[in-house]
């Protein structure tokens, strides 16, 4: 009897055979879709998140939820109350996040607003920036809120012990919470290259045994502040703490809290612009993430790659950490157990928004910093349950990921995000 043919299997894709490999699956494929979106889209989804916002505060209030049941006889009262009310929300949304028009006389007051949201969208800017980072080498970081705990604890730990000057006890607490981060993101990189281990799930779990820790550790006779019955750490010392930049201006400048965590943001968009257009590493972070295959041929080390990139990645993460002690968002300068936050998970969504681009995230990062300060003074003055806000971040990214929603809303023409992602990364069918 003779033996059947056996069905020969298809070569594996090479740049030599000449054939594209085959496009991403899942949940690669989705980030490349949004961060390789248009500009465009990302602009108008902001603005659809707007409308379905206005939306939603018509339909949570009462009295313009009254008009509407005479809408028939006179529909100018349901329209008018629905314009009030969506006007006052967002007028005052602006005037808790840029300025306040009826405060110009102080300057302090009048920017107050405008300081607010920067300080808010600090730690936005440095965390979307190591999302964005990651997501540029092909890999998705869902542990940021391991690496800012983590950087939080080794700054806070120099912290307490530093009582020199400025120059010196806050720049060491704030390298050690680099340092902090980056080893624990070095971590992520290091079981990704040597065991293939996928990085969102070696990150989730990370993420649970770095807050554990910090749960423990506060509770040590080493770290807790035993003046308080809350579990607390012991504040570190005023020389460690980031300076404010605005405390020179009169009538009320010491009040606002914007601190030179900003200035330590901007040089970080400076240094991955530079790192991902200029430096060779940076070169071989886009070629692992854009075609791991064709790095590989072309003599680049794809594990070297993953590792530099959750190390860095993971370092900007130690500063956001730093900044939560160091800085201005507790009153105490102490480790809690919730110092993180959300800005691990948060600085996700700013990275998708920005697309992953050092310049991009810097605009996310103020529209999410303007919605959290805004949001406040809406909440004070209109009413408006702050959780619209999250709401509007959630709308924002739903939008901002689905492109062909986008353009058949607006009636765009143009290919949808999907295929423009899958051209340029070289997949063509």
């Amino acid at each position: 009897m003779s033996e059947q043919p056996t069905e020969k299997k298809p070569a594996p894709a090479t740049p030599e055979s000449g054939r594209t490999p085959p496009p991403p699956h899942g949940l690669k494929r989705v980030v490349d879709e949004i961060v390789d979106g248009s500009l465009l889209v990302t602009v108008l989804a902001v603005v659809l998140a707007l409308f379905f916002g206005a939306i939603l505060i018509i339909v949570s209030d009462e009295e313009v939820r009254g008009t509407f049941s005479y809408f028939f006889s006179a529909p100018g009262d349901a329209l008018s109350a629905s314009w009030a009310a969506v006007g006052e929300a967002y007028g005052a949304l602006f005037r808790g996040a840029i300025w306040n028009p009826d405060s110009s006389w102080n300057v302090a007051t009048a920017i107050g607003p405008f300081s607010e949201t920067l300080t808010e969208a600090t730690p936005l800017l440095l965390g979307g920036l190591a999302i964005g980072l990651a997501f540029r080498a092909g890999l998705f970081n869902i542990g940021g809120q391991g690496q800012l705990i983590m950087g939080a604890i080794c700054a806070a730990a120099v912290g307490f012990s530093l009582e020199g000057p400025v120059v010196v006890a806050a720049v060491l607490s704030v390298l050690a919470g680099i340092a902090g981060g980056a080893l624990y993101g070095a971590l992520v990189g290091f079981l990704k290259a040597r065991t293939g281990a996928h990085e969102v799930i070696v990150t989730i779990m990370l993420n649970y045994v770095a807050v554990s820790f910090l749960v423990w550790l506060i509770t040590t006779d080493a770290v807790k502040n035993h003046e308080r019955y809350e579990p607390l750490s012991k504040s570190v010392s005023e020389a460690a703490e980031l300076p404010r930049l605005l405390s020179w201006l009169p009538e009320g400048g010491g009040s606002l809290r914007l601190h030179t965590g900003l200035l330590i943001a901007i040089a970080a968009v400076f240094f991955c612009r530079w790192l991902l257009n200029r430096s060779t590493l940076g070169f071989e972070l886009r070629a692992v993430g854009a075609n791991p295959s064709a790095a590989r041929t072309a003599g680049m080390s794809v594990g070297k790659g993953q590792i530099m990139a959750m190390l860095i990645s993971g370092g900007l993460m130690g500063i956001v950490g730093a900044t939560q002690v160091l800085g201005t968002a507790n009153a105490n300068n102490a480790l809690t157990p919730s110092i993180d936050a959300g800005l691990g998970f948060t600085a996700i969504t700013v990275a998708l928004l920005g697309r992953a681009s050092p310049v991009g995230t810097v605009f996310a990062a103020i529209l999410f910093g303007a919605l959290q300060a805004g949001g406040r003074a809406m909440q004070a003055s209109a009413g408006i349950s702050l959780e619209l806000v999250t709401v509007l971040q959630a709308l924002i990214v739903l939008f901002v990921a689905a492109p062909p929603l986008v353009r058949g809303i607006f009636r765009l023409k143009g290919a949808g995000g999907s295929e423009a992602a899958l051209a340029s990364k070289g997949w063509n069918g």
